[in-house]
């Protein structure tokens, strides 16, 4: 199954790239919360050709519920935003879940053609290459990545908590970015890019797949109280390469 869906996943990457070209149709779902036609496209693709295995689905843009027996999670377009501005930071985002635990995750940009992939006890891979997380010990050293709510625009409170954690975390690293794309964020701290990465309100397709390939590089995933990290339930989700996880949650705590 592992390798199937790998392959699916490059085949859709076809239609994805095909609409990152074009004129898209784009609906606002709320004030910045947008989505393509070919969102849609890239799910229906995706879940046609998983059908055969015989499983659930969590998709982004379908009706879900929370039962992960045998469950693929997707999210076709990780990364809409950028995806309708033609910005290249944008990724197909599958995961399969099987009795509530992570199994595999694949995360592909096809516009800058890196697949990345992990599978429970196996590692984690980019183009067929292992990787790691950084080994970077140092905060004051550390790049990190976050992400701003869609909420932000609405939710007064979520704004404040977005500000306050950028005035404690800004200062003592080596600086922050914000691409836009959670599940290659995870990703880039898998491969070491990135020392760490935060954001609060994200849902389970935005993550499922990242988590397991940060865990298989040796990194660390957790909740802003280093606990582990539910990806229906926590609010906020913080992954490290370990060595900077206490000092990045201890900013991040409340």
């Amino acid at each position: 199954m592992f390798e199937k869906t790998i392959q699916i996943v490059k085949e859709a990457g076809e239609i994805f790239k095909e609409g990152y070209y074009k004129d898209k149709e784009i609906v606002l779902k709320g004030k910045k919360d947008l989505v393509t036609e070919y969102d849609i496209k890239v799910e229906e693709f995706l879940k046609e050709k998983l059908k055969p295995f015989n499983t659930n689905f969590i998709a982004e843009e379908s009706i879900y519920n929370e039962k992960i027996h045998k469950t693929f999670i997707i999210d076709p377009i990780d990364g809409t935003t950028n995806y309708a501005h033609q910005v290249p930071h944008c990724a197909i985002s599958v995961a399969y879940y099987e009795n509530n635990r992570e199994v595999f995750g694949i995360v592909y940009n096809p516009i800058l053609n890196e697949l990345f992939y992990a599978k429970k006890g196996e590692g984690a891979y980019l183009k067929g290459k292992k990787i790691e997380v950084s080994k970077n010990e140092c905060f004051q050293r550390a790049l990190i990545a976050t992400g701003f709510p869609y909420s932000s625009a609405e939710n007064e409170a979520d704004l404040k908590w977005v500000i306050s954690k950028l005035n404690k975390v800004l200062p003592r690293c080596q600086d922050i970015r914000r691409l836009g794309s959670a599940a290659l964020d995870l990703c880039y701290v898998a491969c070491g890019r990135y020392e760490g990465f935060y954001e609060i309100n994200l849902k389970p397709w935005d993550v499922a797949a990242g988590k397991i390939i940060v865990q298989e590089a040796g990194g660390e995933v957790s909740n802003n109280f280093g606990e582990s990290y539910n990806i229906f339930e926590d609010r906020c989700i913080v992954a490290t390469n370990m060595k900077i996880h206490r000092e990045l949650v201890n900013l991040l705590e409340g």
